[in-house]
């Protein structure tokens, strides 16, 4: 039996208006200032296990005359698990009129029981030691345009984390192996570089990012040893039509000197590697890759499918010396502002597979 086309759109419309009382109504009034949509949705992560996260996100412009600079944004994740973890985050993408300045933040609060493998591909196929983290993360940057598409900007880099309530503290234990137990307070300022000339940051349709990022800590900064951390990224997006296009995304952290445990660099997180415990595979030197297809569907709906491999090691020419880490999943788009999608992705790396519930792309 066919269902009529007008009970269709009805079936739309009454969706549409629930979640207008949301503020998911795929639209933005300029008038309004910051455009809010609020929506919960399940998880379950390695690392964290079943959960709940709320999001809420929100669009608006600095000046609400301005129609050509792309849209600021802002959004709180907040969550709890049946692991006893919960915790909130917040990243704001703020452009200035003409887009000749920009302002991200990103931080995060958490409390999440947790384990820690050891430090090195071999490490991780071993045994975790459990323990609850406590931490706190701050991360502001301003950039400014200095020719078209090519930005230079400074920042700060703010950490602690504190590791409570490690299980069963002995000699031989990971902690006392790699001297990682107690608290670490890490403070850097940095300097970035960034080509960019994508349409737009939270749903890039078209266009390439490139991002160095040059991090230094040290105590006269506030921060308990002396290490760095250069951070690059590549993402090139190729249009197919319309409908569909080609994202691609290389990654790479490289850390020297003193480097405390909870600042090494990590394979697995929301946006890359997904599928991976976050914290399992850990050394000073990370890189990954990744190729997402991303399909708009009729209405909000989309989907993406993606494949990748990351490799970790204590210096680049290591690399190469373990396995590749591969990583294959599939999403789910729904989009509740304009260029603005929550995403519920399931990942599956080795031997292990996460699901997650984030607000815009992962790249």
């Amino acid at each position: 039996m066919m269902i009529p086309a007008t009970t269709d759109a009805m079936t739309r419309e009454e969706i549409d208006g629930l979640l207008g009382k949301l503020g998911a109504d795929n639209q933005y009034d300029a008038s309004k200032g910051i455009n809010w949509s609020v929506l919960p949705g399940p998880f379950y992560t390695p690392e964290l296990k079943l959960g709940l996260g709320t999001a809420i996100a929100g669009i608006y412009r600095v000046d609400p005359n301005d129609r050509v600079t792309q849209n600021s944004s802002v959004s709180f994740t907040g969550f709890v698990s049946s692991s006893g973890a919960l915790g909130m985050g917040m990243k704001n993408y703020t452009f200035f009129s003409g887009d000749e300045w920009r302002l991200f933040v990103d931080a995060s609060l958490a409390k999440i029981p947790t384990g820690f493998w050891g430090i090195g591909y071999d490490a991780a196929q071993g045994n975790e030691q459990k323990y609850t983290q406590q931490s706190f993360s701050l991360h502001p940057q301003i950039m400014r345009q200095v020719v078209d598409n090519l930005y230079a900007g400074l920042g700060w880099d703010y950490s602690t984390y504190d590791a409570e309530d490690i299980d069963d503290p002995h000699p031989d234990d990971n902690f006392s192996r790699y001297d990682a137990g107690g608290n670490s307070n890490s403070s850097g300022v940095t300097a970035a570089i960034n080509y960019d000339s994508r349409d737009v940051i939270t749903r890039p349709q078209h266009g390439q990012f490139f991002s160095a990022e040059y991090s230094l800590f040290d105590p006269a900064v506030g921060s308990d040893t002396h290490f760095t951390i250069l951070q690059l990224q590549y993402n090139y997006y190729y249009p197919l039509n319309d409908q569909d296009v080609l994202a691609f995304d290389l990654w790479g952290r490289f850390a020297r000197g003193d480097v405390p445990w909870d600042r090494l660099s990590e394979a697995g997180d929301d946006n890359r590697m997904r599928g991976y415990y976050q914290g399992r595979y850990r050394d000073k030197d990370v890189m990954s890759t990744q190729l997402e297809y991303r399909k708009k569907l009729n209405w909000r709906h989309g989907y993406v499918l993606w494949i990748g491999a990351g490799a970790l090691g204590d210096s680049p020419q290591h690399l190469s010396d373990n396995p590749l880490l591969p990583t294959v999943g599939a999403g789910y788009r729904f989009e509740v502002k304009p260029d603005m999608n929550i995403r519920l992705d399931l990942g599956f790396g080795k031997e292990s597979a996460g699901f997650y519930f984030q607000v815009a792309e992962a790249f």
